[in-house]
């Protein structure tokens, strides 16, 4: 891969450290941080996946997208939740020092309303090798960090990547904020819709 990408390595393993996992990959999204986890997890017609009904719609569409059914449940909740059973969880309102917890693919959003505002992007922090080497390579088209002309993808995988250009934004403005105790953003700022109404999400 491009030196230019070396930024975005830096970007991973800063939040990594701070957030207390071993690992962070950096992508275009935290709805397509979701998309990637439910792809990794592979549970197709186990479970049905159930987050609360007043979320953001891209999540629910994440679900569908993968391959899996959303199931809406009327439940308050602060900072981030659980797609349960699966052990990925939506931070997308929460960004503190340590917040990571081990065994989950944690997703973050850096939408640019949230605490780390780079105006689109997100991360998935793991404390899974495996599951790190996979979604690197997924959300690159299936690509290894290397030039195409010495590539040969093995899976296939999405474009999905984050730019160098927001990692480096994402880097400068992390600096401003590292030392904050940050509290979770609030839910009914958000002004999320209930979900379980939506047609799209009724099939």
């Amino acid at each position: 891969m491009s030196k230019a990408y070396q930024v975005v390595r830096d970007f991973e393993q800063t939040i990594a450290e701070w957030s207390g996992a071993k690992y962070g990959v950096a992508v275009s999204s935290c709805c397509n941080a979701i998309f990637l986890s439910l792809k990794y997890l592979n549970c197709i017609d186990q479970h049905p996946v159930c987050i609360p009904k007043h979320t953001y719609p891209g999540v629910a569409t994440a679900i569908l997208n993968a391959g899996y059914k959303p199931k809406f449940w009327n439940k308050k909740w602060h900072g981030r939740y659980q797609l349960y059973p699966y052990t990925i969880y939506d931070s997308a309102l929460r960004f503190k020092k340590n917040m990571y917890a081990p065994y989950i693919l944690y997703c973050l959003s850096f939408h640019h309303q949230k605490h780390l505002p780079i105006g689109r992007g997100g991360m998935i922090l793991t404390d899974d090798k495996d599951a790190y080497d996979w979604l690197k390579m997924a959300r690159f088209d299936g690509r290894q960090e290397k030039p195409l002309s010495e590539d040969n993808a093995t899976i296939c995988g999405w474009n999905m990547y984050m730019t160098p250009e927001q990692a480096a934004r994402g880097l400068v403005l992390f600096d401003n904020i590292k030392d904050k105790n940050l509290p979770d953003l609030k839910v009914e700022d958000q002004h999320y819709p209930d979900l379980s109404t939506w047609e799209v999400f009724r099939t």
